[in-house]
């Protein structure tokens, strides 16, 4: 199906989707079903059909949202066939976005939402124009309060455990509680509680849930098991916080 999508300020492009109900979610539907599932599992894998896979075995384990890397060979490719195999039943991302071209080139092949892995304001500006989600990279306070000012959705604050895990993006949330922040890098079964107990308003999550090994071994069904497991911690922690929020 080819479409002309209008963003804010007018201007036509065209756009090919798997799914009319995709097309017709807006960005704070799109945002709000990422931050309500809680985990973004992140594919980076050797292959597209290893990511197809990989994504096929997430869904199956309850996560309703995935990003594949512009790392993957034939990321585009593989975009375009989960958005028309899944339809609005899964939510999908672009990351390691790097420059709006490449944005335009996701958008265009299914992308709901972008991820770069470092602050590009080209990159949130024409995601801004289309109205759609997009979570820079950052890690300074300082690269953390310029990702936001200039419009990011949410941050993702890369690489969290390498400056101290879920005490920093504590740490981060004392001058900027009103910043929404998805911590990558060190996020596990046993951390992502943690960062969501620190503020974080999701996670992201790379090798932990999608690993080389165990896509070398063809076992997807460890990918699906993962899944469920992450939403899981994500269900416990939450209502554990909520219960101490009501409590107070």
């Amino acid at each position: 199906m080819v479409k002309s999508v209008e963003p804010r300020d007018g201007h036509g492009v065209a756009e090919c989707r798997g799914s009319a109900n995709i097309e017709l979610m807006d960005k704070g539907q799109i945002l709000s079903a990422i931050l309500d599932i809680g985990v973004v599992p992140v594919v980076r894998t050797a292959s597209a059909d290893s990511a197809i896979r990989a994504i096929e075995a997430i869904h199956r384990g309850g996560i309703r949202a995935a990003e594949i890397t512009m790392t993957v060979p034939g990321a585009i490719k593989a975009l375009e066939k989960l958005a028309d195999q899944f339809g609005d039943s899964i939510v999908l991302g672009a990351g390691t976005v790097l420059d709006p071209e490449t944005a335009r080139i996701c958008m265009l092949a299914g992308a709901q939402f972008f991820v770069t892995p470092a602050l590009n304001l080209a990159t949130i500006e024409i995601a801004q124009r289309y109205s759609k989600p997009i979570m820079p990279g950052a890690l300074t306070p300082t690269e953390v309060l310029a990702a936001w000012q200039a419009g990011a959705d949410a941050v993702k604050v890369f690489p969290a455990s390498a400056v101290g895990g879920a005490k920093y993006i504590k740490a981060l949330k004392g001058p900027f509680p009103q910043i929404e922040m998805i911590p990558t890098g060190g996020v596990n079964l046993e951390t992502a509680g943690d960062f969501l107990r620190a503020g974080a308003c999701a996670v992201a999550v790379g090798g932990e849930l999608v690993d080389a090994q165990t896509i070398k071994e063809g076992k997807y069904e460890v990918f699906e098991q993962r899944a469920a497991q992450y939403l899981e911690v994500v269900r416990k922690t939450r209502a554990e916080m909520a219960s101490k929020a009501a409590a107070k």
